[in-house]
């Protein structure tokens, strides 16, 4: 198993590229399942989360191709010849549930693997499932798998969802874009990706007004056809790259990064002393004297982002003073605590929050990732630590970072990654 070896101490200083979003990829792939046409994205990461939804494509009969030679474009389209997710392919991965809208609305029935639990809480899909019910879908869990069908298609409703959960927007919002008639969704969750599949569905030619907001309203169509979209980048490994200029001491310039996606991460960044700003298509980042315990609760959209909590910790565990990070999305979010104690961090957790007393300085460990996020989190402590960290299990990292040890590398950082 690869592992990522990094020697702290070297302020990072350059230019990073922002690829395209994962976060909004995987639910813009997964709508190439409404469409009998070809929908071409582009700006695509290449990612193992994003190879793990063209597997789940190709199981439904669709096909993925490249459009162009370097794999930063799919073209996806195809008749759908299976209905089944399989649990191989749905536990690598949770997003591989955003499938069962888009194939209920085009064919009428799904059987997709429950999605089970994951390193970070439970994240149970119960309100995808309420909200296709109430579109006219019937349901019945059987063997841990989900069979959903609407033979006589689906129909409009007036979902109020009880909590802006991302995932089950995006499921109902491809349903309801071929259901028959009206359909309103309260509450719905205001993240970019939303937005983003939102301009993508339209430009597929379904009819969604209040983009952007809590409500969305979306009058079905008989059917979509093909179209092409550009993904936007992703706002979660641009606030990462953020925090490790910020961590670091040092000065980078971050390439088609959008400050206005980051919501609450810049205040808060700016609060503790790190210069974020715009400059035409780019995002500044550099830490300016020192760096200052700021409290940080994570909120949907656009409050401070969940997928940026361990990050942030991360950084105000070398910043002056104490910093209180509350997690309110998921449980189990604080598994990257130990492990940033392991490098010298002063970390207690006390329910939903962690107290963080910043250090002066961090020694380099050997340290072991337990998800996505926790994992870039280590790599970043790394960068402030003196010695080497040494940085296990790294394949967690890479289902939502490309090639971060080369970006780290070219704007200064000692890091490597040792295979396997």
């Amino acid at each position: 198993m690869d592992k990522i070896r990094i020697r702290g101490g070297q302020p990072l200083s350059g230019d990073i590229v922002i690829g395209g979003a994962k976060n909004a990829g995987l639910p813009l792939m997964a709508a190439g399942l409404l469409t009998a046409g070809r929908l071409v994205l582009t700006n695509v990461p290449k990612l193992a989360d994003i190879h793990t939804m063209a597997q789940l494509l190709a199981q439904h009969g669709v096909a993925v191709d490249n459009a162009t030679n370097d794999g930063r474009a799919l073209s996806i389209g195809g008749p759908i010849t299976n209905t089944e997710a399989p649990y191989d392919i749905v536990r690598k991965m949770r997003a591989s549930v955003l499938v069962l809208g888009p194939l209920v609305a085009r064919v009428g029935e799904a059987r997709v693997s429950l999605p089970g639990g994951c390193a970070i809480g439970t994240r149970p899909i119960d309100l995808h499932l309420k909200g296709l019910e109430q579109m006219g879908a019937v349901i019945r869990l059987d063997g841990g798998y989900v069979h959903a069908s609407a033979p006589k298609g689906l129909h409009g409703a007036a979902i109020v969802m009880p909590m802006p959960s991302v995932g089950a927007t995006e499921n109902l919002l491809m349903a309801a874009s071929l259901a028959n008639g009206l359909t309103t969704i309260a509450n719905a969750a205001r993240e970019p990706e939303i937005t983003d599949l939102c301009d993508c569905l339209v430009a597929m030619g379904a009819k969604i007004t209040g983009i952007g907001s809590d409500r969305l309203t979306i009058e079905g169509v008989p059917a979509l056809h093909g179209a092409t979209h550009r993904i936007i980048p992703d706002r979660i490994e641009t606030g990462t790259y953020a925090c490790a200029a910020a961590i670091s001491g040092g000065s980078v310039k971050l390439l088609g990064g959008r400050i206005d996606h980051l919501g609450a991460l810049v205040r808060v960044l700016l609060e503790a002393g790190v210069e974020v700003t715009q400059q035409g298509d780019d995002i500044s980042v550099k830490r300016l004297n020192g760096l200052h315990g700021v409290d940080a609760m994570t909120e949907p959209y656009p409050g401070f982002p969940t997928d940026m909590q361990a990050q942030y910790m991360a950084l105000m565990s070398v910043a002056e003073g104490a910093a209180m990070v509350t997690e309110t999305i998921f449980e189990n979010r604080f598994m990257h605590v130990p492990e940033l104690n392991r490098l010298g961090a002063r970390i207690n957790v006390h329910g939903a929050s962690a107290i963080v007393r910043g250090v002066k300085q961090l020694s380099g460990a050997q340290v072991m990732a337990t998800d996505l996020r926790a994992s870039v989190s280590l790599v970043l402590a790394g960068l402030a630590a003196r010695g080497d960290t040494v940085v296990n299990r790294v394949y967690h990292l890479d289902r939502g970072y490309e090639a971060v040890e080369q970006k780290l590398a070219a704007c200064g950082a000692d890091i490597e990654r040792i295979p396997g």
